[in-house]
């Protein structure tokens, strides 16, 4: 892995920097999070963050996903329905954990801070949307899903279910309403389920 100049980056000073920015961000939420406060957990340089990371959006950004990823595998149940529904009660359940608060946090600040909303968008929204993506068309070839689908549609349908109601009407998330969500969807496409 190469820092914003080309050099090859220091493997645990990286994962210290992102390892310290992922707790305080737990601990503090995003506002209170500052570059000096994750070099003095990290014991590193503010240089240091800066030779890698352009400012605090991306560094906390990293180590968001340095450790929600871990919690968000892609699932292979071998039927489209049964990776959808994975996916989607993955996500949810993430969502009512302590490092989904965060990420809904960020959401938030986004809003009035473009360059972590930026980050949000290229860094942790689009990589889902795109492993989401890989799962339905995984579907489509299995014939599973009709080769009509609109599968950005079908992203939003599910995703943006979620998460207007994490973010906007504050109704519950829980396994039910995602198993609820994803078979009126499927039965919406005419999808072939288990």
């Amino acid at each position: 892995m190469q820092g914003k100049r080309g050099r090859p980056r220091n493997m645990d000073t990286h994962d210290a920097i992102l390892t310290a920015s992922y707790d305080l961000l737990l601990e503090c939420g995003f506002g209170e999070v500052t570059v000096e406060k994750i070099a003095e957990r990290a014991k590193v340089s503010k240089a240091t963050i800066y030779k890698w990371w352009p400012n605090k959006a991306a560094v906390v950004m990293d180590g968001f996903l340095f450790a929600a990823t871990a919690r968000l595998p892609v699932p292979d149940t071998g039927s489209v329905s049964g990776d959808v529904l994975a996916h989607a009660t993955n996500t949810a359940r993430f969502t009512r954990s302590r490092e989904g608060v965060v990420l809904l946090e960020i959401i938030g600040e986004g809003q009035i801070d473009a360059s972590l909303a930026e980050a949000l968008r290229t860094r942790y929204i689009q990589p889902r949307r795109l492993e989401f993506r890989g799962i339905l068309e995984k579907g489509m070839q299995r014939g599973e899903l009709p080769a009509s689908v609109d599968v950005a549609l079908i992203t939003d349908l599910i995703y943006g279910s979620i998460f207007y109601r994490l973010l906007v009407s504050g109704d519950p998330v829980d396994d039910a309403y995602v198993e609820q969500l994803v078979q009126h969807v499927f039965d919406g496409i005419g999808a072939r389920t288990r």
